[in-house]
């Protein structure tokens, strides 16, 4: 959970019945229409304007500043934009409001919002080896939006769910539910089809190729990727990587459109020691700043609170929330900000909701903290639930614990809940508070080495498999020349705060 989010708590039993239409991602829409795709030429369904493209975009950037937010790099968003826009510059759509941004994020993922508003992540960046390589990942982001893939997504999406017909005009209540369900960043969960990756490869190829960049550099940025996946365990994919083709096939797709140029490929750019020298210092991993686990205990050093979680339950910490789910997935535990708004007033707001039944909240303290709790009944899209929600005043800050399970069980998790809750305090241990996130740090190596021996004289805070895999060599025997420049991980949190 990071301190940008402010999580509004009256909307979270609503959230739950329209937690279905935002993986939908169905979003505002118009007219059924056909339009020209401006890369194929052709009329295809399109139910979205490029005025409404670009203000769902646009919409649904906020909320990716808001409850993601962005690394605190001017120079490096700046470095990230200038590739970006000068690829966007010469596509098929240069009249878009064009923006990039490097997301505060350690998932190793890229994607692009419909209207041209682009992200990768920090975690993606240091995981690729140059800037032809990073232009390969934003050339392809840029190609799902000038071939209007989101759009089209979403225009299915309307025609099946919805039932609509062509030439239909949607009735002001559809409109509504549309416009709701578009909340959430819906649209981010779209998922392309193998056909429309297929077309944002050859798109980003040319756009890459058109700045002069390297195109041979994509098939490596396939190859890391799929690294990652394969020591994430059980085959898991980076989430760049879960909806597009294999990586052999890319491979072999991107040498097949090497093989039809006609120009020379000896004078393209690949710029390794400039992208270097962007990423150096970045954070690397998690940042414990912003909130992490040891055991069921969950510290915040940057807000300075700590809490615990009932034993043996899942956890999670996203920027939107910290979530932890009973082992019998039937009970949750959710924290997040609920801004400034007093115990009180953001109890009464909660509980005032439609559909949400509670007597009056009622005053106390936690660990000498101001709160107001009540216990509720709700009717969700996914049955009945029962729970206590409380909302404490910390920091300067009011924090909302929502605290629910099915209808019934309410006297089972009774004593859990008020145990979780109870359990918000002021984050006291030095350790936990003094804890600083990895970062990356650059050496160039003066003779030639192993990366086993590399690690030997520049130790680093993550295995050699991982350290082998960010440095794209095959493993801890490799030879690496002299003059190359490799990254290394320092710092980062201990295995335990004591």
């Amino acid at each position: 959970m990071n301190r940008r989010f402010a999580v509004a708590y009256r909307s979270q039993i609503r959230s739950l019945r329209l937690r279905a239409c935002f993986a939908a991602g169905v979003a505002a829409v118009g007219l059924s229409a056909c339009a020209r795709n401006p890369v194929t030429g052709k009329n295809e369904l399109a139910l979205v304007s490029e005025a409404q493209e670009i203000e769902m975009g646009r919409g649904a950037a906020q909320q990716v500043e808001q409850s993601i937010g962005f690394v605190n790099d001017p120079q490096l968003q700046t470095y990230v934009a200038t590739i970006g826009k000068r690829m966007a510059a010469q596509s098929e759509r240069p009249e878009l409001p064009w923006e990039f941004h490097v997301v505060n994020d350690a998932s190793v993922n890229a994607f692009a919002l419909p209207g041209g508003f682009i992200y990768v992540t920090r975690g993606l960046l240091t995981h690729v080896g140059n800037e032809a390589q990073l232009a390969s990942v934003l050339g392809h982001e840029i190609g799902h939006v000038t071939a209007r893939h989101s759009v089209q997504q979403i225009s299915k999406a309307q025609v099946a769910q919805l039932g609509l017909g062509l030439g239909s005009i949607l009735s002001s209540d559809v409109a509504q539910v549309a416009g709701i369900a578009s909340q959430g960043l819906g649209i981010l969960f779209l998922k392309y089809g193998r056909d429309a990756e297929k077309q944002a490869d050859e798109l980003g190829f040319k756009y890459a190729l058109g700045q002069n960049y390297d195109v041979r550099e994509m098939d490596d940025v396939f190859v890391t990727l799929g690294r990652v996946g394969e020591a994430a365990g059980a085959g898991r994919l980076p989430e760049w990587l879960s909806s597009h083709p294999n990586p052999e096939n890319r491979v072999e797709s991107t040498q097949a459109r090497l093989d039809s140029l006609s120009r020379d490929l000896g004078n393209l750019t690949l710029d390794r020691d400039e992208y270097l020298s962007q990423i150096a210092g970045l954070t690397y991993g998690e940042d414990p700043r912003q909130g992490f686990f040891e055991g069921n205990a969950f510290y915040h050093p940057d807000l300075r609170f700590q809490l615990e979680f009932p034993e043996g339950w899942q956890t999670q910490n996203t920027p939107q929330a910290v979530v932890a789910v009973s082992e019998s997935q039937d009970a949750m535990i959710q924290l997040g900000l609920a801004g400034r708004t007093p115990p009180g007033q953001a109890a009464q707001q909660f509980l005032s909701q439609e559909g949400v039944r509670a007597g009056q909240a009622s005053t106390s303290s936690v660990n000498g903290n101001q709160a107001a709790s009540s216990y509720f009944e709700a009717q969700t899209q996914q049955g009945a639930v029962q729970g206590l929600v409380s909302f404490i005043s910390y920091g300067g800050n009011t924090y909302g614990l929502l605290a629910y399970t099915t209808a019934g069980k309410l006297q089972q998790y009774d004593r859990v809940f008020q145990e979780a809750i109870g359990s918000f305090s002021q984050l006291r241990n030095q350790a936990a508070l003094s804890v600083q996130p990895a970062k990356l740090e650059l050496v160039k190596l003066r003779e030639e080495m192993t990366l086993q021996e590399f690690n030997a004289r520049y130790p680093s805070t993550v295995p050699i498999e991982e350290l082998a895999i960010i440095n794209e060599v095959e493993g801890p025997a490799s030879e690496i020349p002299a003059g190359r420049t490799l990254k290394r991980v320092v710092g980062g949190r201990p295995s335990s705060t004591g």
